[in-house]
């Protein structure tokens, strides 16, 4: 790779940090109101899009281990976040689900995420909208 590359390519890193640090403020913010971090918007969020999901589920979607999740995951159910019930076909596994105190933040803190991307989508119409999509999944397909 020669110098001009170099530069191009970290030109782009420092734009999607700042990017991602625009994208994550607000919810930060909402988030210290509430006394917890961005790990429990993460479980909030996977837990909306798919209610019923496993603990394990939730841990290969994070991709972390049952300690890393362990503490975050108590700490919303003992803030009647979210709850854990054991599953009908299989008591052993643990199904998860947002409360309505836990749907209202979450849509608090995606909704707000949303409506970041929602305008920056329209003004640069729906072929970029597609790109962007494209090179999110490449760089995520290359770990």
């Amino acid at each position: 790779m020669d110098k001009k590359r170099e530069e191009q390519l970290n030109d782009i890193h420092v734009l999607f940090y700042f990017a991602y640090r625009a994208f994550i403020k607000e919810p930060d913010r909402i988030l210290e109101k509430h006394g917890i971090q961005r790990v429990h918007h993460r479980i909030l969020f996977f837990i909306a899009r798919k209610p019923g999901l496993s603990v394990n589920e939730l841990l290969t979607s994070l991709e972390v281990t049952k300690q890393a999740i362990n503490v975050p995951m108590r700490q919303l159910i003992e803030m009647g976040f979210i709850i854990s019930k054991p599953a009908e076909y299989d008591r052993r596994v643990r199904e998860l689900y947002l409360t309505e105190k836990g749907q209202n933040l979450e849509r608090q803190l995606s909704g707000v995420q949303r409506g970041k991307l929602n305008p920056i989508f329209e003004e640069v119409g729906s072929k970029n909208e597609e790109i962007w999509k494209v090179i999110m999944k490449k760089i995520i397909d290359s770990e």
